[in-house]
């Protein structure tokens, strides 16, 4: 399976992105699909899931309100509709696959990784 991350850029605080991830190879549709992002000198950290189905859905609370995660089986592709963005959303967003259906929230609970692509959000 290989993930397609896009979608970043460079955007004034208080805009919006949305960013795409587009999967090749196995079964999406039976995957849970999850972001994450990594700031300089900071940890992984997981943004959003959404299960298989879309019928599950968690966000990270510093984004809840802000950000929307959805999925398109028919397009093999998740995306993540990233709105009033703050500089601290500063960072590499990564999506995940999971086979177990559900969604990653961490390193260890993914099971295929994207390559990632850059927000950055100015002041």
């Amino acid at each position: 399976v290989q993930l397609q991350a896009s979608g970043g850029g460079l955007v004034q605080a208080g805009g919006s992105l949305r960013l795409s991830c587009a999967a090749s190879g196995g079964t999406f549709s039976t995957y849970g699909m999850g972001w994450f992002r990594q700031a300089p000198g900071k940890e992984l950290e997981f943004v959003a899931r959404i299960s298989w189905s879309g019928s599950r859905i968690e966000y990270v609370d510093s984004v809840k309100g802000r950000f929307t995660i959805s999925r398109d089986n028919a397009k093999n592709t998740v995306y993540l509709q990233m709105n009033s963005l703050k500089p601290e959303d500063t960072a590499v967003y990564y999506c995940a696959a999971d086979r177990g259906g559900w969604g990653p929230t961490d390193r260890k609970g993914a099971d295929y990784w994207g390559q990632g692509t850059q927000v950055t959000v100015s002041s």
